[in-house]
């Protein structure tokens, strides 16, 4: 017995021996942060943000590291999952905090989960925000929701340990922030996606003053790290969530402000190496599949990261993100980015880029509505945010890190829009839980008022009610100013979530949502069809004129037919005309007969219309007056 003893003690001592010569890790992961850091080339911060500066300065900085997801919760599913969120069903934004709950995939275990199981005390200060029923006590040693203060003691006595501190990063109040210290509006510059004005200054000044309040707190870190005698052992990561949260095509956009993020590695040899900048396309994957390497524990066959201090590194030809529901509003894109090129795909072009979301009260946002109203933003701009949303983008982010120029369309790149297009297909093969929609039960749930916003998009139809059958629910008409009880057919096409208010176009006629407040589409061989159907029109509540407001460069013919309840066949009911018109919107009314065409309930009306080979209608209201 004493000597099983004994061997058992041995076993025990070496295993502690080898637990202590493991290393630290610690994350610093921030919210809501472009690399506007003086580290990243950005003059305006350099001198002000010198403990970021400091970690590269002495340890390796990735200048093309980018997330997941352009939003916090997926982008950190992802990271803890190892795989890109559509893998396991985690990439809509605040997913499992209603009814429907998701569960992670039998087999399937959390970074932190193989960390502790090796050996390692975890621990989270700040929030966690995971798209799914997670065991924290499986998971965390230690989980608090504060950031703040960090437990030196506790982690010295607990070593080794793997930890994130989550910073507010770009979500900083700055208001009480030192004026001297305060970024002058005057020096920085306008992303070239945004108005250059005044107000958009301000914006970007602030988000310089958010990095550099997250400086000083990443401080203290550090200097509690050193304090604590833990900093020699002790691997420092710094990195963001996603891009600024202020900037409206950063945060929640696909796009290189959205997606491209700091990160910097600062540790002791031989897991870091010397000093020194990484030009290599990164996916913050591959820090979750690092962390692991770094610890001498196995990385699982489902992680899509690699360890970036390998052996057999495998220089990325491309990094993939995903974008889809956030808070109430639903999209679905997919890109992909490579040494010079990015490529998305978007699967929802009934809606425009600047959709209703839950920024639309600040003052940035509402500048915008106010800009485009007024017609004084700019027509790349006014493309960009408010018209018809394209089924595909293509940048040369060399020479556009902003993104307003898509080459789609130019045919000097076919050939790389034709390799991008294969390279998304590719990884998407390897499996996108986004293909579907999401659950009924879970789309009841984030159509309720929530802080963030209604939920406006056509998916939420399926669970809403339409009492008065004018084929708009009674919520969606409520949120959208109109009365839901009327019974009286009105479509404005002026929601951006649902550009289209259910019509959709004849085979061929291509995407009819145009700018916001209006459908367009081509008459291609001089003909085209627009359909409404689920409708439930009572023909008695729904007299008067039908009247169109639309305008078309040559003259057209609009024949409006329709489909009553219990009738397999269309009937003619009148016609109207546009007069020719480049410019101006027309306004032209025939009034409803009182006959058999028009009569009993109405459940899908038709638009029919000829005119000039290829003239293009744009049509800003349908209604019954």
């Amino acid at each position: 017995m004493r000597t099983f003893l004994a061997v058992l003690a041995c076993l025990t001592l070496m295993t502690s021996l080898r637990a202590s010569e493991k290393p630290n890790i610690l994350w610093l992961f921030a919210e809501d942060t472009s690399p506007w850091m003086g580290c990243y080339g950005h003059e305006v911060n350099v001198g002000q943000t010198p403990n970021i500066d400091g970690l590269a300065n002495r340890g390796v900085r990735f200048s093309r590291a980018f997330v997941p997801a352009p939003v916090c919760s997926p982008c950190r599913s992802a990271m803890m999952g190892g795989q890109n969120q559509i893998r396991f069903n985690a990439h809509e934004h605040r997913s499992s905090r209603g009814p429907a709950k998701i569960y992670l995939p039998k087999g399937m275990k959390l970074l932190p989960q193989l960390m502790k199981e090796s050996g390692y005390f975890t621990f989270n200060l700040g929030k966690t925000d995971y798209n799914f029923i997670w065991d924290e006590k499986a998971t965390y040693s230690l989980q608090k929701k504060s950031r703040f203060p960090v437990p030196w003691d506790e982690l010295k006595a607990s070593q080794p340990f793997f930890g994130q501190i989550q910073t507010a990063g770009g979500k900083n109040n700055t208001s009480k922030f030192p004026a001297a210290r305060k970024t002058d509006p005057a020096t920085v510059t306008i992303p070239a996606d945004y108005p250059q004005n005044d107000l958009y200054r301000e914006v970007v000044a602030q988000h310089y003053d958010a990095i550099r309040k997250d400086d000083d707190f990443i401080g203290s870190v550090l200097q509690g790290l050193q304090e604590a005698g833990l900093a020699d052992n002790t691997i420092v990561v710094y990195f963001g969530d996603h891009g600024a949260n202020n900037l409206v095509r950063h945060k929640q956009m696909p796009t290189e402000g959205g997606l491209h993020v700091p990160f910097i590695i600062a540790g002791p040899d031989p897991y870091v190496p010397a000093p020194s900048v990484r030009d290599d396309l990164v996916n913050l994957l591959d820090l979750s599949a690092t962390t692991l390497a770094w610890a001498g524990v196995e990385i699982p066959d489902y992680f899509e990261g690699q360890d970036l201090f390998g052996q057999k590194i495998v220089p990325r030809s491309f990094v993939a993100a995903a974008k889809d529901r956030l808070d109430h509003t639903i999209d679905r894109a997919r890109t992909v980015r490579t040494d010079r090129f990015r490529y998305t795909r978007n699967y929802k072009t009934d809606r425009i880029l600047l959709q209703p979301q839950y920024r639309d009260n600040r003052d940035f946002v509402v500048n915008l509505h106010e800009l485009y109203a007024s017609g004084k933003l700019s027509p790349k701009l006014t493309d960009i945010y408010f018209g018809e949303r394209p089924a595909e983008e293509l940048y040369d982010v060399r020479v556009d890190p902003s993104q307003v120029n898509n080459l789609i369309n130019d045919p000097r790149f076919a050939a790389e829009l034709a390799r991008h297009r294969q390279l998304l297909d590719q990884w998407l093969a390897k499996g996108d839980k986004g293909a579907g929609e999401e659950s009924l039960e879970e789309l009841a749930y984030q159509a309720q008022d929530h802080k963030w916003g209604n939920g406006v998009n056509p998916e939420y139809e399926l669970v809403r009610e339409d009492s008065d059958g004018d084929g708009l629910s009674d919520r969606w008409e409520a949120i959208n100013d109109r009365d839901p009880a009327d019974g009286k057919l009105l479509f404005n096409f002026d929601c951006g979530g649902w550009q289209t208010e259910g019509w959709v176009g004849s085979e061929g006629i291509g995407n009819i949502a145009g700018y916001q407040g209006f459908l367009d589409f081509k008459l291609h061989e001089g003909e085209a069809s627009l359909l409404r159907h689920g409708l439930k029109l009572d023909a008695r509540r729904n007299q008067g004129n039908f009247t169109l407001t639309a305008r078309c460069p040559s003259a057209c013919k609009v024949d409006l037919l329709a489909k009553q309840a219990g009738n397999d066949s269309f009937d003619q009911v009148i016609t109207l005309r546009i007069p020719a018109g480049d410019s101006e919107m027309v306004t032209v009314s025939q009034p409803l007969p009182k006959g058999e065409s028009w009569s009993g309930t109405i459940e899908s009306l038709q638009l029919r219309l000829s005119g000039q080979p290829d003239a293009t209608v744009v049509i800003d209201s349908i209604s019954i007056e």
